[in-house]
């Protein structure tokens, strides 16, 4: 089981830097212990994913800064932008952020409020949809989930991650002035790669109250290691946006989401559709629907008011929903 960076890891992690070299002896001195032990801790940084390169005569360095989560930096960025109460828990590392929010459901831990956020630096077993694993090095990355108790029912709900994907396209604009894309029914691409993804669990009744929980994972600073795990064309914050803020991020996005939301709750995606189709990333392209058993292929017309992607096929216009689909552009 991997533990956080505590003690003369977490000391060595902050004297690292992306932009210029530090020696193993300088490491030492600086902590009081041989060039051995450093060589020690660093290799297991490594081991978690950390893109630490080291260059015989120089020393160490970082690939990328790692900009890490502060439970006691967010509080003043939050109250710098709001009055309302933060609930926004920072953990170092955990399975899984949706896995610990669905627990504590399950278990009517009388402490979790609408509105809680949970953010850790690194994830275990990090999920993505249809089973697959989400790459969660530490500190590389955004890892998010937010709970929210909703009244309307399950079957209500159907179309919140349309309302995710707008809210993380509302941060990124507001913070880096970034155009992204949204790719039904729940993933953010810029240029055809994938930045985020999004993960809605529920957990109550069809027509009565219901339990959300909204994970988002975040590309922040992906290392090479990690890379060679993923799939498909990705691209994070890093190649696009110099400087990065993860408690500033994790702040905004909570606002951002919590807006969407309140307007979720009143009047579904309504004012919402328009905009989501003008961001769509695969907007009258050809493209495939599958399940696994079924394929289906059309040009991309957008979404509903349900959320639901619609299809034309043969001149006629059919509606899908989400669920276990995979939607992909024909080459």
């Amino acid at each position: 089981m991997v533990k956080a960076p505590v003690g003369n890891k977490l000391a060595i992690l902050s004297a690292l830097s992306r932009d210029h070299f530090i020696s193993g002896q300088a490491l030492g001195e600086q902590l009081g212990i041989s060039r051995a032990a450093v060589s020690k801790h660093i290799k297991s940084l490594q081991d978690m994913g950390i893109d630490i390169f080291k260059v015989t005569g120089k020393g160490y360095r970082l690939n990328h800064s790692l900009p890490l989560l502060d439970q006691s930096k967010i509080i003043p960025v939050w109250q710098a932008l709001t009055d309302k109460p933060c609930h926004i828990e920072v953990q170092p590392i955990i399975d899984s952020t949706n896995s610990e929010l669905m627990r504590r459901i399950q278990s009517k831990d009388a402490a979790l409020t609408s509105g809680q956020v949970l953010v850790a630096e690194m994830q275990q077993a990090g999920r993505g949809r249809r089973g697959r694993q989400w790459q969660s090095p530490f500190g590389a990355n955004l890892y998010y989930s937010y709970y929210w108790h909703f009244e309307d029912g399950m079957q209500a709900a159907m179309g919140v991650s349309v309302a995710v994907g707008l809210a993380v396209h509302d941060a990124l604009s507001a913070l880096y002035d970034l155009g992204v894309q949204l790719k039904w029914p729940n993933d953010i691409y810029i240029n055809e790669h994938k930045l985020a993804g999004v993960l809605v669990e529920l957990d109550g009744q069809m027509e009565g109250p219901c339990h959300l929980v909204i994970g988002i994972g975040l590309n922040v600073a992906m290392p090479n290691s990690a890379a060679q795990h993923i799939d498909q064309a990705w691209t994070d914050l890093s190649q696009h946006v110099s400087e990065i803020d993860k408690n500033q991020l994790a702040v905004v996005l909570t606002l951002c989401l919590q807006k969407r939301l309140h307007m979720y709750q009143k009047n579904g995606l309504s004012d919402m559709v328009a905009q989501w189709n003008a961001l769509n990333a695969f907007r009258d392209q050809v493209v495939s629907l599958s399940t696994g058993q079924r394929q289906w292929r059309g040009i991309c017309e957008g979404i509903d008011h349900q959320g639901g992607l619609i299809l034309r096929q043969d001149g006629e216009r059919k509606t899908y929903y989400g669920g276990e689909i995979s939607l992909r552009k024909e080459s």
